[in-house]
């Protein structure tokens, strides 16, 4: 009863913006709760999806989803600020994450990490956000649409935002150095 599932429209609308860009990507799913979001990005041909959890209950649920589908994917039973803290070496194009919708402290938090405001020490080749987001990396964040988030978090400057009933959807990309 804690998990608040992406709704079936808005997960359409979302993949309907991705449909372009999915085919063979390295997709995160942070605040996974059962899956949905990350085991649609992998019907819709994304190359890998990982997921990041740490509810009990929602762990049980995500692992029976991926069990009755018959789906390989790594799943990492923590919390997400903990993740991207030893998230060492792995990369993504598309992060997606949609905390509780009251925890705005969780949205300040992992958005700062992803654009680099607080994040682990960058890798020497990239001067911009966190080091697990490949070049060109879309960072997705699901919220009340009364809730605004920021327009810029570290490096991450917002491209969109779609609203849908009492959702939105705010995109996020890495800003072109200047």
């Amino acid at each position: 009863m804690d998990t608040r599932p992406t709704s079936d429209r808005l997960r359409e609308t979302l993949f309907n913006v991705l449909a372009p860009r999915i085919k063979g990507v390295a997709f995160l799913d942070l605040y996974a709760g059962s899956g949905a979001v990350g085991i649609e990005a992998l019907s819709r041909g994304a190359a890998q999806a990982e997921f990041v959890e740490r509810a009990d209950g929602a762990l049980k649920a995500l692992r029976g989803n991926l069990a009755k589908l018959g789906l390989k994917a790594a799943i990492h039973p923590s919390g997400v600020a903990a993740y991207l803290r030893r998230a060492g070496g792995k990369r993504f194009d598309v992060v997606f994450l949609d905390p509780p919708y009251d925890a705005r402290e969780e949205y300040e938090a992992v958005l700062g990490m992803l654009g680099g405001a607080a994040s682990a020490p960058r890798s020497q080749n990239r001067d911009l956000g966190h080091p697990i987001l490949n070049e060109g990396a879309i960072i997705i964040a699901e919220h009340r649409r009364k809730e605004k988030l920021e327009d810029q978090y570290g490096a991450l400057q917002r491209t969109r935002l779609l609203e849908q009933g009492d959702a939105a959807l705010s995109f996020f990309s890495l800003e072109a150095e200047g």
